[in-house]
């Protein structure tokens, strides 16, 4: 049998050669100081394998990692990736419902996780979505609602009788046949095609889809991409993009490893205690959406914080002007999704020149690209917008639970939806998506599970989401709300108790709560959302709602 571990592509092979090659430098600081180097990263990520391998974790398992970004994130991941199991990244902004859905959807078998993240329980979600937990041992769960769940391990705090607390898992096996020797003959049986991670969206479809990725596409892609990007050994890496989603798994935590180079994380996004962490640990790269940058630089302490040691990232307004122009579609940019794996296209880090603003790059290599009309799928020539397919590098292995043919056409060739084409000499420009989704501040949100929250309300008729136009985000949620005869309800209430339904990126920043008759409608009663749209922006831009 061929020696799978010597396969350079896969996980267990990938840390065991990063431990080597640069031992003793920080991989991660985390919430408090904490700190990991990746050497330390090997040995903690080797003795919870082999914890979860006593545990009934094998090959194929699939396991949900659901923590904030920091090292205990870190360390579960490789653990679970090493032996052969399926990672499944779980949202820790998730309420009963979405945790509840995403669980069941992935088949995840066992759930390591925190207990809380900041406000938000999660153990009471996981309740919430599964209430005959309450009535079970743990180690041998039962719950129809999640019928493939077995094992729950909390992190941080363990209340409740059917979860097992986590330091069960972190101090390593008891068995004392699951040595090392062991785990490095199950780590000989993964290979590079074998899944790795399940990756869900954020919500494209009416609930988030689950990518398959395997080791050798992803650890192949991010190691192209942080060439391109051009992390360094030294470089401190500073985003606040969660693991869970593929920006911050791939382009930050992937990125940054590569190289050799440290993350700088944080459980919670807060600007004062970010501009003290970026100045204290002289971090070289701050990645993020434009909100975060903002928020940073109209912080009181902003002025006060030296920052001179950043030299790379895209927040403009912490960078120097010769790193990141201050014209926004002369950025660096490239265009990607959860199913490529993040960007399938890429410009690079230096500053776009004049004729190629707004390009978003060319393909990455590996990767394939054509244009086709989206009604009759011709393919269509340079300059002509159509949507963009993808093939090649990065690209999934598939969507949980859809066969191949519901996701790929007959050539192999994943269809988008988003609209853009390419230049004779292979530069794309993004021109759109031709779906409905929304995205705020770098999460899709779908209109039609929000409207489907806002219908349940008793005093509710009819609701429509559309995303709005802002300058930082991108999109903001918005809600056209009609309510039923003789009913009432605030704008914030409205808010309120979609908050307790939905993650707090899909609740309406702005309600118009309608009058009957003043929303657009077509003839056959079809609401349009151009209008829609349109109308509710500008009564956004006349700070009516």
């Amino acid at each position: 049998m061929p020696d799978r571990a010597a396969a350079p592509d896969v996980v267990p092979h990938w840390i065991r050669a990063l431990a080597e090659r640069f031992g003793d430098r920080e991989l991660a600081v985390g919430d408090g100081g904490a700190r990991i180097t990746y050497a330390e990263a090997d040995a903690r990520s080797a003795r919870t394998a082999r914890a979860l391998v006593e545990a009934g974790v094998g090959k194929g398992t699939h396991v949900g990692v659901c923590f904030p970004n920091g090292l205990d994130w870190i360390v579960a991941w490789l653990a679970v990736a090493r032996i052969g199991a399926v990672a499944v990244p779980v949202n820790t902004f998730f309420k009963a419902r979405e945790l509840g859905w995403v669980l069941r959807h992935a088949d995840v078998a066992v759930l390591l996780t925190a207990a809380r993240v900041g406000a938000n329980d999660l153990l009471a979600q996981l309740e919430a979505a599964a209430p005959e937990l309450g009535a079970m041992p743990a180690g041998a769960l039962r719950a129809p609602s999640l019928p493939q769940l077995r094992r729950v391990f909390a992190f941080g705090g363990c209340e409740r009788p059917w979860a097992t607390p986590g330091e069960a898992l972190a101090g390593g096996a008891r068995d004392a046949r699951i040595d090392d020797a062991f785990l490095r003959a199950l780590e000989a049986e993964v290979a590079p095609s074998d899944p790795m991670i399940l990756l869900y969206s954020s919500g494209s479809t009416a609930e988030p889809k689950g990518a398959v990725h395997g080791h050798g596409s992803v650890l192949r892609h991010s190691r192209a991409l942080s060439r391109l990007r051009g992390v360094r050994g030294d470089d401190r890496v500073w985003s606040p993009m969660p693991f869970f989603w593929v920006g911050g798994f791939v382009f930050a935590l992937l990125g940054a490893m590569h190289a050799g180079a440290c993350l700088l994380t944080e459980a919670t996004f807060d600007p004062g205690r970010t501009l003290a962490l970026l100045e204290r640990e002289r971090a070289t790269a701050a990645i993020g959406w434009p909100h975060f940058g903002k928020a940073l630089v109209e912080h009181p302490d902003f002025a006060k914080r030296d920052l001179s040691s950043l030299r790379a990232g895209n927040l403009p307004g912490l960078l120097p002007p010769s790193v990141c122009p201050a014209d926004p579609e002369l950025r660096p940019n490239g265009l990607g999704m959860t199913e490529t794996c993040g960007p399938h296209t890429y410009t690079g880090e230096e500053p776009l020149p004049e004729e190629r603003r707004r390009c978003f790059g060319p393909a990455l290599a590996g990767v394939e690209h054509k244009i086709v009309d989206p009604a009759s799928g011709a393919v269509l020539g340079a300059g002509e917008t159509g949507e963009i397919c993808v093939r090649g590098g990065g690209l999934m292995q598939g969507l949980y639970k859809q066969e191949r043919a519901e996701t790929f056409d007959a050539d192999g060739w994943y269809h988008t939806g988003d609209a853009g084409s390419f230049t004779a000499d292979g530069l794309l420009y993004f021109r759109g998506r031709l779906g409905e989704m929304i995205k705020s501040a770098g999460a899709n949100v779908t209109p039609s599970e929000v409207e489907s929250v806002l219908a349940g309300f008793a005093e509710v008729k009819a609701a429509f989401v559309v995303g709005v136009a802002h300058r930082e985000r991108g999109e903001n949620v918005a809600a056209a709300v009609v309510l039923e005869p003789g009913a009432a309800l605030s704008p914030d209430e409205v808010r309120a108790r979609t908050k307790a339904q939905l993650a707090a990126y899909k609740v309406p920043r702005h309600v118009w709560i309608a009058p009957e008759g003043a929303l657009p409608f077509t003839d056959t009663g079809k609401i349009e959302k151009r209008k829609l749209r349109a109308l509710l922006e500008a009564r956004v831009a006349r700070g009516e709602i």
